[in-house]
Order: C-alpha cells, then structure tokens, then sequence
C-alpha cells in the first residue's frame, strides 16, 4: 500500500456559527458562540465576544447562517459497493446475494474497483457531512488508502469469511491479512480498525473461535452483521440449535467492542444480554426497508440502555450513503414502531449519527461531539431557505427538514475538505479528479447502462 502524505496543515481557525450544537450535553443549542480548532484539536467553545480578543490571530470563518455540528459518524457501510450502486434491486436479502451481488464480487472486487468504489463513496459522504465511517469490505488496504486520499476519518473491518475470493484464500489468511495492515497502520491519526466476521451464516464455529482468541489479543471492536433476517434466524437454529446471539455468546464474542449491525429480529431478553455486555447496534433503517428486513425495535433498545449508532449499510442496498435521510427515517420509524410520537427523538436520533457511532468504534474520547480537546471533525449544516423556514428549533430542524443538501462546510482533524459547497485546499484538484470518467467505465464494466 502507498503511503498517502497529505501537504495541507490546519489552520489555527476561529469559527462563528448562529448555532453550535455539540450532542455534549444533551439537547443543548448554543447561540452567540464560537468554536476556536488549534493544531487539528477543539481547542475551546465560548462567547462569541469573548473570543473575539482571546483568538484575534485566528483566521476567523463566519457562519452567520449555519448549524455547527459534529461531524456524522457511518457506523456501518460497504464503501466500495457504491460501484454496485443500483446493480440489482427490489430483491429479499439472500437472492440478492447470492444471484447478484457475489457474483459480481467475485468476477470484479480487486484493489483498484476497492479504491475507486471507496473515492466515490468518500465523496457522497464527505458532501453529507460525514467525516467517519466503518468500512466492511474485501482489500481493505485499498479501503484506507482512498479514504486517507480523502482525509476521511476511517475504522476498517478486517472482513472474514468461510469462502476463498481474490482477497484471500481462507479464514486464517484473512484474519494474517487484517492483522498485518492493522499492525503498519495503527498509529495513524485517522485509522482504527475493527474485526469483521461477516454474519453467522458466512463464518463456522471454528472461525469465531478464531476471532474470539484474536478479539482477546487485539483491542479493537467486532463488527458483525447480527440478526438482520428472519431467514437467518432459521437457518441458525436448524444448524446450531440456538438463535444467532446465543451462539455468538457460547463462543465468548459479546462484549462491549461488539457491534450488532441491523439488530432487526430481537426478543426481549437478547435486548437484556446486548445491554448487559455493553455492546452496541448499528441501526441501518433504510437498508433494512429495501431489503424488506423488518423494524429493528429501537426504542426498546434504547431503553435498555443499549448504544446505538446509524449506518447506510452500502449504497447497493440503500442506495444513498446519507447519514440526514437515516437520522430521520430511524426517528419516524423508533416511533411507529414503539406507537409513541416520543421515541427517538432529535436529539437520540443526532446523538446515534454522531456520538452513538464514535461509542461503538471506541473512538468517543476522540470524536462524536463538540467539546475541547476532541479532534475537529466538524460539519456547517446551513439553515436557510423556503425548505428550512421558519426555524423555532434548529436541532429539530436537523433531524426532520434539513438534509445532506444544507451541508456547506467540512473539517477533519481540523483541516477543511469542503467549502461553501467546493473541495477545498488539497482536494479542489485530488483525489476526485477525473473519478467520474473513471466510474463510467466501471459501470461499463458491470453491464450497467449509462
């Protein structure tokens, strides 16, 4: 893998937004305030007039008409999936894998269709005011080079399965494979990792048993599709006599790095042990729709105590990797679902896009919400507009009018990546040059028409 060295250092900057809002504490909305970044870092949130003279020397950003917000967390996706992107839709979740989408894997998944899936991918997120995601995917070294390319905050599933593909050839070389990248990558600023065994039905008793000693020697979350079809459910209990978690639990991988992705079918005592072991569910609403899944019981989950983050799952099954649309589609549905207009609301449901995903990634100390000495991953949502007027509650606003298209300005660690809606410093020329001729001939490439 090629080392990315980015040029750009960030600027000491002094940010004067109408709102901040930092999801810490809860449901707080900050008006007449300013957020100062130093050395990539919050360095402090105070009065506006106050920091007028404290931080004269800063380079001031005024955001008269905007939301400042954490930047949004993607606790589950499939990055470079954005190249299947419409391949085969409107089909249950086993006959699109199996007739679909891993035949088309196998034939075309290589580093190269990993990186540039994941460039596009960065891109759509970066545009949504995303700044972190938690990749699953086949090559996941071609995964961090793109979204490092990007300067996307980025947790890497060291993906396993049963089955050999052009990543590796069996369980014990995919977990050398996800070892050995984890061990030169660690330290970066910008890279974490997690292990991915993929779902109960790709990965043997023997495998988990190998996660679980690697879980044990290795600090890192165990991300895992998880209870996401009632087919699945089946299918453990006639193969091993006991649902999904239960099997899970026997073989020592509950735990508080778990993260439970799509979490549909639950009883309430499965809810109980998530709670109990401190694991974490990501929740993918839409996904689960297209899919026909079902309704994850979300408000349950959250009165047990259970974290809870959002992911878009990827956009061959969503088909947006667009953190707003999940926030409100999680809130409507939490709702519905639990029959009471009080589940999830916006505050929940913008804590589990922001705070909720860092928590499951290990990474709440770092990122996730707005307080000193966190990194400076942030997004400028602006609050303007027939769609967005009037404006009673701007936290509200965010969760049940505003959408990807209101996000203007974005920094990670710091830096700016996008502003006033332009790539900004560095990636004003890469690494998004010419991807879009370069996604036309993939699509060619996967049969697709133009």
């Amino acid at each position: 893998m090629v080392r990315i060295a980015r040029n750009t250092v960030p600027q000491n900057t002094l940010l004067r937004p109408r709102w901040i809002i930092p999801v810490e504490p809860a449901n707080a909305v900050l008006e007449g305030h300013a957020v100062a970044l130093r050395d990539g870092r919050i360095e402090a949130i105070l009065p506006a007039a106050e920091a007028a003279g404290r931080f004269a020397s800063y380079s001031e950003i005024s955001l008269e008409e905007h939301a400042l917000i954490p930047g949004l967390v993607n606790a589950h996706t499939h990055a470079a999936m954005t190249l299947m992107r419409g391949l085969a839709d409107d089909l249950p979740l086993m006959r699109w894998l199996e007739e679909h989408i891993w035949p088309a894997e196998s034939r075309h998944v290589s580093p190269k269709f990993v990186r540039e899936g994941t460039l596009l991918a960065c891109a759509e997120m970066l545009r949504g005011g995303v700044t972190c995601f938690n990749d699953m995917y086949f090559f996941p070294e071609a995964a961090l080079e793109a979204a490092l390319a990007a300067g996307m905050r980025a947790s890497l599933g060291l993906i396993v399965v049963d089955f050999p593909t052009a990543y590796a050839s069996d369980p014990d070389d995919y977990l050398a494979r996800g070892l050995a990248l984890r061990d030169e990558w660690r330290d970066h600023p910008l890279a974490s990792f997690c292990l991915a065994p993929h779902a109960p039905y790709t990965v043997s008793d023997a495998t988990f048993t190998k996660v679980a000693k690697m879980a044990g020697e290795v600090e890192v979350p165990l991300h895992i599709h998880l209870h996401e079809t009632e087919e699945e459910i089946r299918r453990s209990l006639a193969e091993h006599g006991v649902r999904p978690l239960e099997r899970l639990r026997r073989l020592g991988l509950l735990g508080p790095g778990l993260i439970a992705v799509h979490a549909v079918h639950l009883e309430d005592a499965e809810i109980a042990l998530l709670a109990k072991h401190g694991a974490s569910v990501a929740h993918c609403p839409s996904s689960n729709l297209k899919l026909a899944s079902g309704f994850a019981p979300v408000a349950k989950l959250a009165a047990a105590g259970v974290n809870l983050a959002l992911g878009s799952d990827g956009a061959a099954s969503n088909n947006r990797l667009d953190l707003f649309g999940e926030m409100r589609l999680a809130a409507l549905l939490a709702k519905a679902v639990a029959g009471s207009a009080e589940a999830m609301p916006a505050h929940s449901a913008l804590r589990a896009a922001t705070l909720g995903g860092a928590t499951a990634l290990g990474l709440e100390a770092r990122i996730g919400s707005l307080v000193p000495g966190k990194a400076a991953d942030l997004a400028a949502v602006r609050i303007t507009g027939p769609e967005l007027a009037p404006c009673y509650d701007p936290l509200s606003h965010l969760v049940y009018a505003a959408g990807r298209e209101h996000v203007s300005d974005v920094w990670v660690a710091g830096e700016a990546l996008l502003r006033n809606g332009t790539w900004a410093g560095e990636n004003a020329k890469s690494p998004f040059g010419g991807l879009d001729t370069r996604i036309k001939l993939w699509q060619n490439t996967l049969g697709l028409r133009a």
